[in-house]
């Protein structure tokens, strides 16, 4: 089956970005000698352990608490004489200012989780995390997850006793219970005034307390297309985890992307959170043990339409694909579990405000699951700088990514102005290299006077106070800011349906394509005005088509956030390099190329 990539948040994306402008760059250093023949030359994962589904549900010698157990001693009872089961299904309503939860009774298990503050893709009312489709087939949330697929279905079915019903204020408790035969459950959910929530279930089969997770099954309620299907991973956060980033900060936050995600693989604790989540929403357990906790990876598959609104049934195949859905259960492996639990945005305020106290190596909250990559280091002060001038600056979104490329690109000029000053010195011991090589040159490479070569050119570069990279260097230090600013846009979950001017929603692609399509008009004229040095005037038209039609082919589709960042960056670089070329430094630069471009036409 063929997996859909979101280019925006697919694992690796900025590397390979990061891999674009390095490649490039070494395009730009071996250009040359790859074309001697045909143009003139001038001188120069985190290790988890995944556990077999057994085939009869675990169970465990100790005993449920009391009031779970009900009328059940674990040790001696295996029937239950008592049974409670209610009579229809009815639903209850848990509502606070952040969410409106619906609770039906047949498997005490929510049916729609509404987010107030978000809307939904089509943008015509608020966003429900539940996937209805997904859902009907694989679970509701906060259904129980057993080995056992028979246990399991059961659980679904029952019909539970309520403690509560009708609408509810947070803060609010809620008691479902059920008992037949063999079979007894109890599962407690209590709300307060934010996102997160308190869960705790048991269920005692045939007398003993057994592994029975809550679980988020299946996928969320803003995944409507196969790029969004594929933004999906599952993460969690081990202090005992030897993973490291870019093999050397310690990574204490494990992600698991797609294809290295089985159906019904455990991993045991400790962990101090785990979860499922997509680009911009997450359900996360917060277990109270993580010694004893055990996450379940749930993965499955499903046949959507290409386009939202279209029906896939009776659809042809090009107009329907085969997404992933991953899900998670969450809970103790001694049978009881109580955790909290966390279902809303991934909004950094948001969960650096969920304190962990369980997390002794890394920051005590949950802001690790937004995954701000391998420049996180410099995503997240960006993101809080933009936040910043998003609320005491200019309240839109797209007018403060223009605000800070400007202060970005202006403050990066230095670097530019200290490039350029290095080409020009090379372009004039150019000559002086060119003769040096041409004295050795009758020398092969592996004879020891060709050192002698080196030594020349070395005392050359010296003599003239030439660094080598030095016009390599400023380009390389640049990297950094902008995959940066790259993998910022990538997860900021305020740019979800932020207007600007005729883009409505900023982290999905420009609806007419203007904002690729000036990025890459922009970055010809670019190629066209920087002097490129040690490169004559045909490499330099090869190159002025080269490097904007592969950018373009990487933005073409993606966000219109990251396309106004990079759109006005060269902009503001087309204003820059328009003045440099009028200073002194400038003319002297181009007038070089210009004498030498005229000596090898005649």
């Amino acid at each position: 089956m063929a997996e859909y990539k979101n280019p925006q948040q697919e694992p690796g994306a900025e590397r390979r970005l990061l891999l674009v402008f390095v490649l490039t760059f070494v395009v730009l250093i071996i250009f040359q000698p790859l074309l001697k023949k045909f143009f003139p030359q001038p001188p120069t994962p985190p290790q988890t352990q995944n556990q077999p589904v057994p085939s009869q549900p675990a169970t465990v010698a100790s005993a449920p608490t009391p009031s779970a157990a009900a009328a059940v001693t674990t040790n001696t009872v295996t029937t239950n004489t008592i049974t409670k089961q209610a009579a229809s299904e009815t639903e209850t309503v848990i509502e606070n200012d952040l969410y409106k939860i619906t609770f039906t009774n047949r498997g005490a298990q929510v049916k729609s989780w509404i987010l107030k503050k978000f809307d939904n893709e089509a943008q015509n009312g608020p966003l429900d995390l539940v996937n209805p489709a997904a859902a009907q087939k694989f679970g509701y949330p906060l259904s129980l997850f057993t080995y056992d697929e028979t246990l399991r279905n059961r659980l679904k079915s029952a019909l539970y006793v309520s403690s509560n019903e009708g609408n509810l204020s947070a803060p609010a408790k809620i008691t479902f219970e059920y008992a037949d035969q063999d079979l007894v459950v109890r599962k407690t959910f209590s709300f307060d005034h934010t996102y997160v929530l308190n869960v705790a279930t048991v269920v005692i089969y045939k007398g003993a307390a057994i592994f029975a997770a809550p679980a988020w099954p299946a996928g969320f309620g803003d995944e409507v297309t196969p790029a969004s299907y594929a933004a999906a991973r599952i993460d969690y956060h081990s202090d005992a985890s030897t993973d490291r980033t870019a093999l050397v900060f310690p990574n204490f936050v494990l992600r698991l992307p797609v294809k290295n995600i089985s159906g019904g693989n455990t991993i045991k604790g400790p962990f101090e959170w785990a979860g499922a989540g997509d680009q911009y929403f997450t359900a996360i357990f917060i277990p109270d043990d993580p010694a004893t906790a055990a996450m379940v990876t749930l993965r499955y598959s499903m046949e959507i339409a290409q386009k939202p609104g279209l029906n896939p049934v009776g659809a042809s195949s090009k107009e329907t694909a085969n997404v992933d859905l991953l899900g998670t259960a969450v809970g103790s492996l001694r049978g009881p579990t109580t955790q909290r639990m966390y279902v809303g945005p991934k909004e950094l305020a948001v969960l650096d405000a969920v304190q962990v106290s369980t997390i002794k190596n890394d920051s005590p909250d949950l802001r690790g699951i937004v995954d701000f990559g391998w420049w996180g280091i410099l995503s997240r002060p960006l993101f809080l700088w933009l936040k910043w001038t998003y609320k005491h600056i200019v309240p839109n979104w797209g007018w403060a990514i223009v605000i800070q490329t400007l202060v970005i690109t202006i403050a990066l000029l230095p670097l530019r102005i200290t490039q350029m000053k290095s080409m020009l010195k090379m372009q004039r011991i150019a000559p002086q290299i060119k003769s040096i090589q041409e004295k050795y040159k009758k020398y092969s490479l592996r004879d020891p006077r060709k050192a002698a070569m080196n030594e020349e050119i070395s005392g050359l570069y010296k003599k003239e106070g030439v660094n080598p990279a030095g016009g390599c260097l400023p380009l390389l230090i640049q990297f950094p800011f902008l995959i940066a600013y790259y993998r910022m846009l990538g997860v900021a979950l305020d740019l979800r349906h932020a207007h600007w001017t005729w883009i409505t929603d900023l982290s999905a692609r420009d609806p007419y394509f203007l904002l690729p399509i000036i990025m890459v008009i922009s970055m010809f004229a670019m190629q066209r005005m920087t002097p490129q040095a040690g490169m004559d005037p045909q490499q330099q038209k090869m190159m002025m088509w080269m490097m904007p039609l592969m950018m373009g082919f990487i933005f073409f589709n993606l966000p219109a956030g990251l396309n106004l960042y990079y759109a006005e960056t060269n902009l503001i670089s087309i204003a820059q390099q328009a003045i440099m070329n009028r200073t002194k430094l400038g003319r002297e630069m181009r007038e070089m190329m210009e004498k030498r471009a005229r000596k090898k036409e005649k």
